[in-house]
C-alpha cells in the first residue's frame, strides 16, 4: 500500500523517491533496487536446508525474488550504507524533530524488551539502554541495524546462514542478538 499511495501523491516510482529523499541526501551510494536477476559481486551467498529421501540437502539460494515484500524490502546494500541510514535516521537527517520524535516514542508491543514506533523497533538492553533498530531479512540472509535514539553509535551487520523450513537457528539468534545489543550499548565494556 505504502509503495502505491507514494507513486499515486507524487506521480514518480517509489525507487525516484527513495533516491531523491533518503539514498542521495545520505550518499547511499551502493544501495540499489535490483531491476534485473543479477547482483554485483562482490556478495554475501545464502543457504537453505531440507531433507529429501532421507538425506539433508543444502543448496544456494541467494538470487531470490523479494518483490513479493514491494517497498517493504527489495533493495541491495552494503553493511557501511546501513550504518549510513539508521545514524541519519536516528541522529535527525531525514526527518524534522518532531516527526523524528514521534517516530522513536515507544508503543508496548507485551514483547519483552522490544516496543515499536513509527517504523522502528524500540529495544531494550538488559541493564536498561534504549537502542532503535529495524532489521531485514529474507531465507539465509539478515541485515541488523542498530542505533542509539540520537544516532550517535550504531551497530550494522550482515548475515548469511543456512536456514531451513523449521527456522532451527531462531531461537539461538535471539539469545546472542540480546548479548550483542547489551554489550554493544549497554554501560558495561563492550
Amino acid at each position: 500500500m505504502a509503495r502505491l499511495l507514494i507513486e499515486r501523491v507524487t506521480g514518480r516510482t517509489v525507487t525516484e523517491e527513495m533516491q531523491r529523499l533518503i539514498l542521495t541526501p545520505l550518499g547511499m551510494s551502493h544501495t540499489v533496487v535490483p531491476d534485473d536477476a543479477e547482483i554485483a559481486e562482490p556478495h554475501a551467498h545464502a543457504y537453505y536446508r531440507y531433507e529429501e529421501d532421507g538425506e539433508q540437502r543444502t543448496v544456494d539460494i541467494t538470487r531470490q525474488n523479494p518483490s513479493w515484500v514491494s517497498a517493504g524490502g527489495d533493495m541491495i546494500s552494503t553493511i557501511e550504507d546501513l550504518h549510513t541510514f539508521i545514524a541519519g535516521l536516528t541522529g535527525g537527517r531525514l526527518l524534522p524533530d518532531e516527526l523524528r520524535e514521534e517516530m522513536l516514542t515507544p508503543r508496548a508491543t507485551g514483547i519483552p524488551n522490544m516496543d515499536y514506533g513509527l517504523g522502528v523497533f524500540v529495544l531494550t538492553t538488559d541493564d536498561g539502554t534504549t537502542v532503535i533498530s529495524h532489521n531485514g531479512a529474507a531465507v539465509g540472509h539478515a541485515a541488523l541495524m542498530y542505533a542509539t535514539p540520537d544516532g550517535s553509535k550504531t551497530l550494522t551487520a550482515a548475515l548469511n546462514c543456512v536456514d531451513d523450513a523449521n527456522l532451527s537457528i531462531a531461537a539461538a539468534f535471539q539469545g546472542v542478538q540480546q548479548r550483542l545489543l547489551t554489550e554493544t550499548f549497554g554501560s558495561g565494556p563492550a
